[in-house]
């Protein structure tokens, strides 16, 4: 009687210890198809570059010219191109979730759940390939910010610890448009909450303007907002403006493991 009732909890153990090994090759996987997909889909990339640009170009030179915002005597273009390098990323990443949705749809992502793939390897993939995309954002970034004569520090070290930093960031933003696919189930909703999101996120950070600027409220948003913390990173790295690294990190890094953790939870409801 003692040996069968402990086969159950053998049999547990097993499946247990069989999904850890499995896990990292499993994330690899998915990270190897996002990978696939993006290179067949490049126009996309490209499209999505106008944006930074325009801010860039447009925004930026303009109120270089006026010398309105406070930035400590950095030109206002080098204070702002890492900011345009965090939105670039945080665009790509807040919609994310329509990808999910869209397999849901196509009934693909009932198979993949149906299979012993863990969950937090589906969702991990989905983060690495908009951490990547953001980080090909950031690289043609930087091209144009060296066309602009933005003075970025161009240590190669630095450049890629920047991209480090969009990744994270980028992947983070991408677990939450997954989270909220999951809450919301529809296509329609998550584009209207996603456009919702994205200014307030946008404008509650430090990515146009110092955090002192802003109205009491509004500082309290930044404090607790992801992207703040990201553009504060990106800021200390490219144009040596002061920043607690190890910060940053911390909370871009918690968060994302946050983010899997909600959106990995939520896949199953995803998939009813």
């Amino acid at each position: 009687m003692s040996a069968a009732r402990a086969e159950p909890h053998v049999a547990s153990a097993e499946v247990r210890s069989r999904w850890w090994r499995q896990l990292p090759s499993r994330v690899w996987t998915f990270w190897m198809v996002e990978l696939y997909r993006i290179r067949h889909d490049r126009t996309e990339l490209y499209t999505r570059a106008i944006q930074p640009a325009l801010w860039l170009v447009i925004f930026g030179e303009t109120f270089t010219r006026l010398r309105a915002i406070p930035t400590g005597g950095l030109p206002y273009l080098d204070y702002m191109a890492p900011g345009i390098i965090a939105q670039s990323g945080l665009f790509i990443a807040i919609f994310y979730g329509i990808q999910i949705i869209w397999e849901r749809d196509a009934g693909v992502l009932a198979k993949l759940l149906a299979t012993p793939t863990p969950r937090v390897a589906l969702v991990s993939g989905k983060a690495f390939a908009a951490g990547l995309r953001a980080a090909i954002q950031s690289v043609i970034v930087f091209a144009l910010s060296a066309m602009l004569g933005v003075s970025i520090d161009w240590n190669p070290l630095h450049l890629v610890a920047a991209v480090l930093v969009v990744m994270v960031g980028s992947a983070f933003f991408s677990t939450l448009s997954m989270t909220i696919a999951g809450v919301v189930l529809s296509r329609e909703r998550l584009m209207g909450i996603g456009q919702a999101l994205t200014m307030p996120l946008f404008f509650a950070s430090n990515a146009l303007y110092p955090v002192r600027v802003m109205p009491g409220w509004l500082q309290a948003l930044s404090v607790v907002n992801p992207l703040s913390y990201e553009v504060e990173a990106l800021r200390g790295i490219l144009v040596g403006t002061p920043a607690d690294l190890a910060l940053d990190a911390l909370v871009l890094v918690s968060a994302l493991a946050a983010g899997v953790m909600a959106s990995s939870a939520l896949l199953a409801r995803l998939a009813r």
